[in-house]
C-alpha cells in the first residue's frame, strides 16, 4: 500500500531550558514541503544556519546526540526527532535560537502533545523507506552495546539494558507498531543515578537538570545531609527518600520498565538521523547515542546502497525487446564493426536501456589485446552516445542525426571482457532546448558500473 508523507497542519513553539546549558530555549516547528526531511535552524546566528538531522553531521555523543556544521552546533536533538518519527512525519523545519533543545519534562511527551494539537497533513509525495532485507549489525566492544536490524513488514524495537545496580538491573521493552509511541513510549522520562550528579555539575553540565526532569535513581545507601546537599546545588527543596534505596525524587514512575522505554525513546530519535522510516525489527541491547548513532550511519550506507540497485536496469533475455538490432538501424548510421548496441529494452520520458552483448569475435579484441582480450574504454564510451542517440531520435518521423560534442566526467571503473552483457542506462539530465541534449550515461555489467561518463549532443536534421 502506497503511504504518502506527512508535515504539520500548522507551526508551533515550545519554550525550556538546555539540560546542560541551563539558559532559555525557543522552538518554532514549521511545516516543510515534500523531501523536505527534519531540519534544524539556527535562527540566533547571523548565517541562521542549517543542520540537517543527518547521522554524518554527529559530532558528539557523550551526554545526548549533538550535531555540528562548521559552527554552528546542536544538542540533544533526539528527543525531539523522536517525537516527529513517533507521530508520523516526514517533512518538518525546527527553528531554534539556542545550542542545545530544551529538556522539557526529560521525555517527549511535550513535543508529541504539541504535533497532535497543531495537527498532521498529508502531502502529495509517496514517503520512502529503508527496507531492511538481510541482517545489518553493530557492535561496540568497549560499552557492550550491539544493535541488529532484522527483516519486517513494519518498524518494531525491542531494547534491552542492563546495568550493575542494585535498583536499575535489567530491563526489557517493546514497542510493537509505532501507532503506540504516543502513549506507551513518549512520556518516559531520562534518567541519571545520584553517584553521577556532581561530576556532571563540576564538569559544567546539566546547568539546566533537575530533579522534576528527571528519574535520579539511588543504588547506594546516602545520608540525609548528603541528599540535601546534593539539592542545594541545583537549587531543589530537600527531599526525604522513603527507602534505603530507589527513586530518589520519590517520583511515580510511569512504567515499571520506564527507564528501558525512555532507551527505546532513544533509539527512534537517534535512529531517525538515518534520514528514511524503517520497515525492519529494531533489536537493541544496552544502547547509547554512540552506538545508535553509528547504526544509523551503517543505516545511510544501506540506503546509499539499494539507491544504486534501484537505478541498475532490470534485464530479462527473455522479454521481447522494444528495438531489435535491424530496427536499430532505421536510426542510427553506424555498421559493422561499429555498431554497438544490439537491442533497445527500455524507454521512458526522460531515460533509455540498452544491451550489447560482448563476445570474443569482437574484431577489436585482435589487437586490444592478444592474449588479455579487454574491450577499449573509447569503445564503452561509443556504444553509451549511440544508446544515447537512439534515446533523441526514437520518436522523430523525419531524418535526423547526433553529433556528440561534448563528453564530462568519464570514469572506467572495471574492465570488460569477452561473455560480459553490457546495459546501458542514459538519462536526460535537462529538457532539449535548441537542439542540445544533455545526458548521462551508466555502462553496468551485473549490478557493477563499469563506465560512466556526462555526454552534450546536437542535434540535426539530416
Amino acid at each position: 500500500m502506497t503511504v504518502k508523507q506527512k508535515t504539520l497542519a500548522r507551526e508551533f513553539s515550545l519554550s525550556g531550558k538546555g539540560l546542560h546549558t541551563g539558559v532559555q530555549v525557543n522552538m518554532t516547528f514549521k511545516p516543510a514541503p515534500e523531501n523536505h526531511g527534519f531540519i534544524f535552524q539556527r535562527v540566533d546566528l547571523d548565517d541562521k544556519p542549517i543542520l540537517e538531522a543527518d547521522a554524518n553531521l554527529v559530532i558528539d555523543t557523550s551526554r545526548g546526540t549533538v550535531i555540528g556544521k562548521g559552527e554552528a552546533r546542536l544538542s540533544t536533538i533526539e528527543h525531539a526527532l523522536a517525537a516527529l518519527t513517533g507521530m508520523d512525519l516526514d517533512n518538518v523545519l525546527i527553528e531554534i535560537d539556542n545550542e542545545e533543545v530544551p529538556i522539557l519534562d526529560g521525555s517527549a511527551k511535550l513535543f508529541v502533545e504539541a504535533i497532535a494539537e497543531a495537527g498532521v497533513v498529508e502531502q502529495d509525495a509517496e514517503r520512502e523507506y529503508l527496507e531492511i532485507t538481510e541482517k545489518i549489525v553493530y557492535k561496540d566492544p568497549d560499552s557492550g552495546s550491539e544493535i541488529i536490524a532484522l527483516p519486517d513488514t513494519d518498524y518494531n524495537l525491542n531494547v534491552m539494558i542492563s546495568f550493575n545496580s542494585s535498583v536499575l538491573n535489567n530491563q526489557f521493552a517493546v514497542l510493537e507498531n509505532l501507532d503506540d509511541f504516543k502513549s506507551q513510549v513518549a512520556p518516559c522520562r531520562t534518567f541519571v543515578f545520584v553517584r553521577e550528579l556532581e561530576f556532571l555539575l563540576k564538569n559544567n553540565l546539566v546547568k539546566g537538570g533537575d530533579l522534576d526532569n528527571a528519574i535520579v535513581i539511588m543504588d547506594k545507601e546516602i545520608s540525609q545531609d548528603e541528599l540535601n546537599r546534593l539539592a542545594d546545588l541545583f537549587n531543589h527543596e530537600h527531599i526525604e527518600v522513603k527507602k534505603e534505596q530507589g527513586i530518589l525524587n520519590n517520583l511515580d514512575l510511569q512504567f515499571e520498565n520506564e527507564c528501558a522505554r525512555h532507551k527505546l525513546l532513544d533509539v527512534v530519535g537517534d535512529l531517525s538521523l538515518a534520514g528514511r522510516r524503517i520497515k525492519g525489527r529494531i533489536i537493541a541491547t544496552k544502547p547509547g547515542h554512540k552506538a545508535n548513532t553509528e547504526f544509523a550511519k551503517l543505516l545511510k550506507k544501506e540506503i546509499r546502497k539499494h539507491e544504486v540497485c534501484k537505478a541498475i536496469p532490470h534485464y530479462d533475455p527473455m522479454q521481447e525487446p522494444l528495438m531489435c538490432v535491424n530496427e536499430i538501424k532505421t536510426f542510427l548510421p553506424h555498421r559493422f564493426p561499429f555498431l554497438l548496441v544490439d537491442k533497445i529494452t527500455e524507454i521512458r520520458d526522460n531515460y533509455i536501456v540498452g544491451v550489447k552483448n560482448v563476445t570474443v569475435n569482437e574484431p577489436f579484441f585482435q589487437g586490444h589485446f592478444p592474449e588479455e582480450p579487454v574491450m577499449p574504454g573509447v569503445l564503452l564510451i561509443e556504444a553509451m552516445a549511440q544508446c544515447g542517440g537512439l534515446y533523441v531520435l526514437h520518436d522523430k518521423t523525419e531524418k535526423y542525426s547526433t553529433y556528440f560534442i561534448r563528453i564530462d566526467n568519464v570514469k572506467f571503473r572495471k574492465k570488460v571482457i569477452p561473455g560480459d552483457t553490457l546495459l546501458f542506462r542514459i538519462e536526460l539530465t535537462s529538457p532539449i532546448r535548441r537542439g542540445i541534449a544533455n545526458m548521462k550515461g551508466l555502462c553496468y555489467v551485473g549490478d557493477t558500473v563499469v563506465a560512466e561518463g556526462d555526454f552534450m549532443a546536437q542535434i540535426v536534421k539530416a
